[in-house]
């Protein structure tokens, strides 16, 4: 029996950020390990700039959401590659 070799890859992340909860503080666009946050250009309803997710290179180490102040503002997704 020829066993196949799966290349093993490294967990995938993503992050969604509620943009009417975010204060546009920062602490997680300053902590962020991958640098895959930035601070939007658009306003939320409260007027700050919110953080908003580049949409690819997250990791999901969770640090963006240890970071944040406000509770429930960030949500970190992690997805384990199949094996």
């Amino acid at each position: 029996m020829e066993q196949v070799k799966r290349e093993r890859t490294k967990p995938q992340g993503r992050v969604e950020i509620r943009e009417d909860e975010c204060k546009g503080c920062g602490y997680c666009i300053a902590e962020c390990p991958q640098k895959v946050l930035v601070f939007s250009k658009a306003f939320n309803r409260m007027g700050y700039h919110p953080s908003l997710y580049l949409g690819d290179g997250c990791t999901g180490c969770g640090i963006c959401f240890y970071a944040c102040p406000e509770p429930g503002a960030i949500a970190v997704f992690k997805s384990v590659p199949a094996r």
